[in-house]
């Protein structure tokens, strides 16, 4: 039986995704407080952001969940299918 197995991102490619995102949302952070704009439009943009990022891990989770699933349903379809084969014998007289 074969198996496919996703490799796992290297600990330098997560820790560079990691900070690349900490020092996005720190800059957005950082233009949005220094805007020579009313506190009410700070406030939208900052609620705004907020809504961006939370949305983005969500997008996230439910690709990934959707991947895994269908990871999983082929896994199945391929153990049914590797023991239909390993059953079978082109021998064997129809009954």
């Amino acid at each position: 039986m074969t198996t496919t197995s996703q490799q796992k991102p290297s600990p330098a490619f997560f820790i560079q995704s990691v900070l690349s995102f900490a020092i996005a949302l720190i800059a957005l952070v950082i233009g949005v407080i220094n805007l020579q704009v009313d506190v009410w439009v700070r406030g939208f943009l900052s609620v705004g952001v907020l809504y961006l990022v939370t949305s983005t891990f969500t997008l996230a989770k439910v690709i990934r969940d959707q991947q895994e699933a269908s990871t999983a349903l082929s896994r199945i379809d391929q153990v049914r299918l590797e023991k239909m084969l390993a059953e079978h014998d082109p021998y064997r007289p129809v009954a």
